[in-house]
């Protein structure tokens, strides 16, 4: 595989540059237009103007949830017993326990709706300070309910934990396991994180977290809980400017990729093709991929989540197509790896590829497709299915970059020259683009 040295994919970004904060009024974000080689500028409340009528407009719409929770070690003043809380008279080292992505159960809304505990993959700040036993947090909900979260840290692997959660008015202590009492809760973990939990802004941004970003870090069509990190294309539109595309005969669709933190993570190695992607679990309805099938003269994916999902429906497709096929159960081990678009030529068209996809799910009775994407995008790749993308100003070195650079050729040197020198605003809370492929 031919070697993609990163440091050609490095552009000097000031700090200044970066964007702290969003604007009062998303929509009014200054827009990039780039076609055939050509750059301009906009605002992005006219971004319609540049989709053709009869464009397929796919967004993500997953939720950021609050996944860093803050816990206390702490000196207890009495034992734990099924009938005592815990009595805690000093508060110990600072312990942050970001939840990335659920374990047991590993169905994203199944783990976050459970109500008798549940355990995540974790990273865990001052992971030393925790060498036994559970940490417990209180938890004060809108119901002004109160109870106890408690987090018990399991396997290593690499720099992540499998952490178990459980809640409870009440536990006890059984082999230094938080032991829930269930005495009729019906709390979730969704409520418990809603309540207790910090949303995780991008550490770039080198702040805390403020009130503000639990509304601005969301997507105005944001629904299905699940990313540690917001799709940020996403966070131009508003729901006039939805509508506005709608009225010019613009069409608009949903899939969801629940976002993980390997997205702010920069490539380190000197050859991007030795950085390691991290899997994402992504779920596309049936009706979704049938108005793709019925709409592929122009698709336009908005955000870098909304074209790893759909080029990935491809190789999915493809591995349907030729009999390459996961159990009749749903499986969730139907997926793409992160080199498998380069290991092999593919011949079978889009349409093809994507009818796979709709007869499969007909064949298990199915009306959601979940699987799992590793797919690593960068200069070389064929794109089969988006035609325009809707993104921001992505980190120098990084798999975004190399996304966009495959979709644009060497022509992201241009549009990232033009941004640097019109005073746009850079990463997460910057301006927009809306980029054309060459056909």
């Amino acid at each position: 595989m031919e070697e993609i040295l990163i440091e050609e994919y490095n552009y000097p970004l000031p700090d200044e540059r970066i964007a702290k904060y969003p604007l009062a009024e998303r929509d009014q974000s200054k827009l990039l237009v780039y076609r055939d080689g050509q750059v301009s500028e906009d605002c992005f409340y006219n971004v319609g103007e540049y989709l053709p009528i009869g464009s397929l407009l796919i967004y993500n719409n997953t939720r950021v949830i609050q996944a860093r929770l803050e816990f206390h070690k702490t000196t207890a003043t009495q034992p734990y017993t099924t009938s005592t809380p815990p009595l805690h008279n000093t508060l110990g080292a600072r312990i942050e326990v970001f939840c990335l992505e659920p374990l047991e159960p590993h169905d994203y809304q199944l783990s976050l709706g459970s109500t008798d505990g549940c355990t995540w993959k974790c990273m865990i700040g001052n992971a030393k300070k925790w060498k036994l036993g559970a940490l417990s947090l209180p938890v004060v909900l809108p119901s002004g309910e109160e109870v106890t979260l408690f987090a018990e840290k399991g396997e290593q692997t690499g720099n992540t934990f499998a952490v178990h959660f459980s809640w409870s008015p009440t536990a006890q202590r059984s082999n230094s396991v938080a032991v829930q009492q269930c005495n009729g809760l019906n709390i979730s973990f969704a409520e418990i994180l809603d309540a207790v939990g910090e949303l995780p802004i991008p550490p770039y941004l080198n702040r805390k977290t403020e009130e503000s970003d639990k509304t601005t870090y969301q997507t105005v069509y944001s629904r299905i809980k699940g990313s540690v990190a917001a799709p940020t294309a996403g966070l131009h539109f508003t729901d006039k400017v939805l509508n506005g595309l709608r009225a010019r005969g613009v069409q608009t669709a949903e899939v969801t990729l629940h976002v993980g933190a390997g997205t702010f993570q920069p490539v380190k190695v000197a050859d991007a093709n030795q950085h390691t992607m991290h899997t994402e679990i992504i779920a596309v309805p049936k009706a979704t991929i049938q108005t793709i099938i019925s709409n592929l003269e122009h698709i336009v994916a908005v955000g870098t989540t909304s074209m790893r999902t759909l080029e990935s429906l491809y190789f999915l497709g493809e591995k349907l197509c030729i009999g390459d096929r996961i159990p009749d159960s749903g499986d969730s081990t139907l997926s793409v790896s992160q080199f498998e678009p380069y290991e092999k030529e593919y011949t079978l068209s889009t349409r093809e590829a994507l009818q796979a996809i709709v007869d499969y799910l007909d064949s298990t009775k199915q009306d959601v497709l979940h699987a799992e994407t590793q797919i690593m995008i960068k200069p070389g790749y064929q794109f089969r299915v988006v035609d325009q993308l809707i993104t921001n100003f992505h980190q120098p070195k990084s798999t975004l970059l190399l996304l966009v650079s495959a979709f644009v050729g060497g022509d992201w040197h241009t549009i990232y020259d033009y941004a640097l020198s019109h005073d746009f605003r850079f990463l997460s809370y910057g301006d927009s683009s809306i980029l054309t492929r060459s056909k």
